[in-house]
């Protein structure tokens, strides 16, 4: 009889993460499920810089500096590099609350809210904490069944936590947080650097050649840079005002999210506690600091089940019901000196008779008969002796 080898697959756990996001490379990449503006992101960067390189480079290499595609190639590598590593990394992705924890929570939260009368709407559920000795209110997430930490949000199109959430952005097709948001920042600083030198070298070429041939046969000769240069133009004041605008929000050491909702510039006039009074230190924080770990665990193995293990104990179980087992009662010492076993809790066991061998029969003497009744003493710390009860 051939001995039949089962291999059950061992899952990881970015397998049963929840949340809308997509993973690739066995988890080593981390995405949102909505990935086409990503996908347009990519062509437009790639696409222009390939027209740049096909059509300017050549020219400009012979009749200016070969330095040009030098500076154009290591800017666009270091684009690409910046907008794959926003894309593919976890933006800071809070873990929910296990059952067992979100249970403990809910708990907390009834006994210090105490009952709620019907038709009443139950107090809001925000933990106090302070920051730099100022009031941070922390909010419950009703999806996630945590306590956010501070500057942390739920992103509705990703369905996660992220903690000191920015913003979503689509063009990167991924949150935007407190793992990735200096390489956000350094993509769309290099991005508009990028953008800027092909629409100036586009522009320079098109001068060049129209010495020499004219401004209109320069045009219908080199259909390509005239793309580049519409593309260039109407993403130029896009890229370039984001990267303006993040560039504020970093002096200020405030997240786009925090900006919106007015967080700390209200009626009430906050101060921000997280800022250092200072645009260096605010920057070198952000820019900076140290990176911080993933708290996701998600190429880590997810626990096996425990149903397996506790198949052969009921199988086990089953057999000693089939086959019972005489039990015997143990008599155990109190506690105490003066603590002693009440007669209602003592537990009884029914006696039964038991049929008589032929031996039996032949040898009726009462000294070869075993006693039905056992009694156990007890020996208690005062030194007298206690009989137990008998079975």
């Amino acid at each position: 009889m051939s001995a039949v080898m089962i291999t059950r697959k061992i899952a990881r756990k970015w397998e049963k993460l929840p949340g809308k996001n997509t993973f690739c490379c066995d988890g080593r990449v981390m995405m949102a499920r909505q990935k086409g503006v990503f996908y347009l992101t990519l062509f437009l960067i790639i696409g222009t810089c390939s027209l740049f390189f096909a059509f300017e480079c050549p020219y400009l290499a012979v009749h200016l500096s070969p330095a040009i595609p030098v500076f154009a190639i290591v800017l666009f590598l270091f684009v690409m590099a910046m907008l794959l590593r926003t894309s593919f990394s976890d933006p800071g992705v809070l873990p929910r609350a296990l059952p067992e924890e979100a249970t403990f929570i809910e708990m907390e939260i009834e006994a210090a809210n105490g009952n709620v009368p019907a038709g009443q709407r139950p107090p809001p559920r925000i933990r106090n904490v302070q920051i730099n000795n100022q009031i941070v209110k922390l909010k419950y997430c009703y999806t996630c069944k945590i306590f956010r930490p501070p500057r942390a949000s739920h992103c509705s199109i990703c369905d996660n936590c992220v903690d000191r959430f920015d913003h979503h952005c689509p063009w990167v097709g991924n949150c935007v947080g407190k793992r990735n948001y200096r390489y956000f920042y350094l993509f769309t600083l290099s991005l508009s650097l990028l953008t800027i030198y092909i629409f100036a070298f586009d522009i320079v070429h098109v001068v060049m050649r129209s010495v020499d041939s004219g401004f209109v046969s320069t045009l219908k000769e080199t259909p390509g840079t005239v793309l580049e240069v519409v593309v260039c133009f109407f993403t130029l004041w896009s890229v370039v005002g984001l990267t303006g605008f993040h560039t504020y929000l970093i002096s200020l050491n405030q997240t786009t999210n925090e900006d919106i909702k007015g967080s700390w510039s209200g009626k009430n006039r906050v101060q921000n506690p997280y800022s250092h009074k200072n645009i260096i230190k605010n920057c070198c924080e952000v820019l900076c600091g140290p990176p911080y770990p993933s708290v996701l665990d998600r190429r880590g193995f997810v626990p096996e089940d425990s149903a397996p293990s506790n198949a052969p104990a009921a199988s086990t179980a089953v057999n000693k019901s089939n086959n019972p087992v005489p039990q015997t009662t143990k008599t155990t010492a109190p506690l105490l000196p003066n603590e002693h076993t009440p007669d209602d809790a003592k537990p009884v066991i029914p006696l039964t008779e038991k049929s008589p061998t032929p031996r039996e029969e032949r040898s009726p003497s009462p000294a070869n008969t075993p006693s039905t009744e056992a009694s156990t003493d007890v020996k208690l710390p005062g030194g007298s002796k206690d009989t137990g009860q008998k079975l």
